[in-house]
């Protein structure tokens, strides 16, 4: 039987890297926030940010280095646009950033969130000031949600998580324009019973290409008498075809354990919407909300975590 390493993620010494106090604006809280390096070499968070009415918008926050030395934009870099967009009504969540080299931009996927529920939405950018929106491309309620940075069999590919199953399994849909999607199939399900992922799951940062397959970090839900505690675990799909899922990790990898993960708006959580890979290939850094209150920061080596999965049970 494998067991979790303690090494496949390590939290920086200076956690949480970013609270509410840090923001330029009155603002309740900062957590999952997108991630992309820059081609100058800054590292770009494009974090939630929570008013205090409640509603949420993105924010960018940029660093030399990733970790420290931050600057914001002194206003929202993306709020929601309800007169132009209806399903922005109650803000914008949850952004996941992937660059698409076919179209040299960056695609935005966030959820957009109104009275019929969560939505997936996107948006394009050259440089994360300008951007070209289109709207609900997933209809409520849908979230957790990226696109893979390359066509598939001639198609776009949107990785999605629908919520109206009595259980909420990972989906993955396919689009000629980024404007339509059909041929939706079922990518990951929810564990039943016992399990730390057994009510629901969802992507975390978008997929990460390795020669071996798509690297998938997903968080897990599990609902006890205490309350849901979030956490995540690994799987690889096939390149070629990402629908198939070639290796599950049995057990979390990552959940909360320091206080400012345990306690906060929401408890126990640890979500990441964007991760970096190092120009070494392997080298991870792992953006994620905690407690939905604050970001905080955890590395990791892709090939470790391609080795723990080939040695877990089939």
């Amino acid at each position: 039987m494998s067991h979790p390493s303690p090494d496949l993620l390590s939290r920086n010494e200076r956690n949480p890297i970013l609270t509410s106090s840090d923001w330029p604006y009155r603002v309740n809280s900062v957590f999952n926030p997108g991630a992309v390096l820059l081609p100058d070499g800054t590292t770009l968070l494009l974090c939630r940010v929570e008013d205090r009415r409640g509603h949420s918008h993105l924010c960018a926050a940029r660093s030399a280095n990733g970790v420290d030395g931050w600057r914001m934009d002194t206003e929202p870099t993306l709020s929601a646009d309800p007169e132009r967009f209806p399903e922005e009504l109650w803000g914008i969540e949850d952004p996941r950033v992937t660059f698409i080299p076919e179209l040299g931009r960056y695609a935005v996927v966030y959820t957009a969130y109104t009275h019929a529920g969560p939505g997936v939405a996107l948006a394009l950018t050259d440089d994360f000031r300008k951007f070209d929106r289109y709207g609900l491309i997933m209809q409520p309620e849908d979230k957790d949600a990226a696109l893979l940075p390359r066509r598939i069999g001639g198609q776009w590919a949107l990785i999605h998580r629908p919520v109206s199953d009595p259980q909420a399994h990972m989906w993955i849909s396919y689009s000629p324009d980024l404007r339509s999607w059909g041929n939706h199939r079922k990518m990951l399900e929810a564990r039943r019973g016992a399990w730390w992922d057994a009510n629901k799951i969802g992507l975390s940062p978008p997929p990460i290409e390795t020669p071996q397959g798509w690297l998938v970090i997903y968080h897990g839900v599990r609902m006890t008498a205490g309350g849901c505690i979030y956490r995540l675990g690994l799987a690889l799909f096939d390149l070629r075809n990402p629908e198939r899922c070639l290796k599950r990790g049995d057990e979390w990898i990552f959940g909360p354990e320091e206080p400012y993960e345990r306690r906060g708006d929401v408890d126990d959580v640890v979500f990441p919407c964007g991760c970096i890979l190092a120009p070494d290939g392997d080298t991870l850094s792992l953006y994620y909300g905690a407690a939905d209150s604050s970001i905080a920061l955890a590395t990791g080596s892709v090939r470790a975590m391609l080795e723990w999965l080939e040695v877990q049970d089939p």
